[in-house]
């Protein structure tokens, strides 16, 4: 199935009472509540609709604040929405990892989708390597979905939806943006074009390498990636990647980097890690990149929120890092 152009069909119109639902649905994971089964199961199908519209490289316009991994942190993204603004009032570009590894998964990534269904022009939430069926059984959200609703439908509901979530996304023509990294198949953006996104992760090829590559200061050329799957990039790849595509910056998430962002490769790449201390335990600090109507860009940083409600769950999840 072919990668839809967006502008070939115009989305459904959403009526006054969808629009109150969600509104109040918004309003109650704000809160950290969860929504009802059939409740998840419906938010989901308003956002394929959406998603099966962008494009594998969706045009994004500045301003807007880009954001890497939440992983299920759902505290420190109130705190990420009280520096930096909630949708609808900033617009964002979510860099994928909404899952695993934190305690509250569920309340993370419904909410992001359904400030996407409620502003589908002000918020873009791109794929991850742990938006995977394979991935999440084994790094928490399987297991979190199924104690919170005592079986495993809200899992199914949202790991299907993960299949329509663009893979990359370009701010002002200028910045490719991503959750991994570069591809030695994939030299152009043309080339992610016409990938074929609506399947689960593979374990190896070019959509795998978007989503599990990294880059590395001391190769040159590609290498073998210690995780397993995609590869690791030198500055000679990045920087032709660039050049040949007209970028002038390559911004991905991915790895947790010690200040919450970290340029790379004589800044022709960033990192962006938005979960303060990771994991718990990390002792990290989160980072933001936000760009204006100029595309001038800034840096955020922020610590973790003060913990609350977890001090009762035990952690699941194993103790290495993908």
């Amino acid at each position: 199935m072919a990668a839809t152009d967006p502008a070939q069909t115009a989305p459904p119109p959403v009526n006054r009472q969808d629009l109150l639902d969600v509104d109040r649905q918004i309003e109650n994971l704000l809160q950290c509540k969860l929504l009802a089964e059939n409740e998840v199961l419906a938010l989901c199908e308003k956002a394929r609709e959406i998603l099966i519209e962008e494009s594998n490289v969706q045009p994004v316009r500045a301003p807007v604040t880009i954001c890497g991994d939440i992983h299920g942190q759902f505290h420190d993204l109130m705190e990420l929405f009280k520096i930096a603004g909630k949708p609808p009032d900033v617009n964002y570009l979510f860099l994928g990892d909404y899952v695993d590894r934190g305690y509250f998964s569920v309340e993370t990534v419904t909410l992001l989708i359904a400030f996407k269904v409620r502003y589908r022009d002000r918020i873009t939430i791109l794929r991850g390597n742990h938006e995977s069926r394979t991935i999440t059984q084994v790094y928490g959200f399987f297991d979190e979905c199924s104690r919170k609703y005592g079986t495993p439908n809200v899992w199914k509901y949202l790991t299907d939806l993960f299949d329509f979530l663009p893979l990359t996304a370009l701010v002002e023509n200028q910045i490719f943006c991503l959750h991994g990294g570069l591809s030695p198949k994939l030299p152009t953006l043309d080339a992610v074009r016409s990938l074929d996104r609506f399947q689960e992760v593979p374990h190896e090829g070019e959509m795998c390498d978007l989503l599990w590559s990294d880059p590395d200061e001391e190769v040159v050329g590609w290498g073998r990636s210690p995780r397993g799957a995609g590869y690791t990039f030198g500055k000679d790849i990045s920087m032709e990647f660039n050049r040949t595509n007209g970028l002038k910056l390559v911004a991905r998430a991915h790895q947790m980097v010690e200040e919450g962002y970290k340029p790379a490769h004589d800044s022709n790449v960033v990192t962006v890690f938005s979960a303060p201390n990771y994991c718990y335990r990390c002792g990290n600090l989160a980072g933001l990149l936000e760009l204006d109507e100029h595309m001038n860009n800034c840096y955020l940083q922020f610590e973790s929120a003060p913990r609350r409600g977890e001090a009762n769950i035990t952690k699941r999840t194993p103790d290495y890092f993908l």
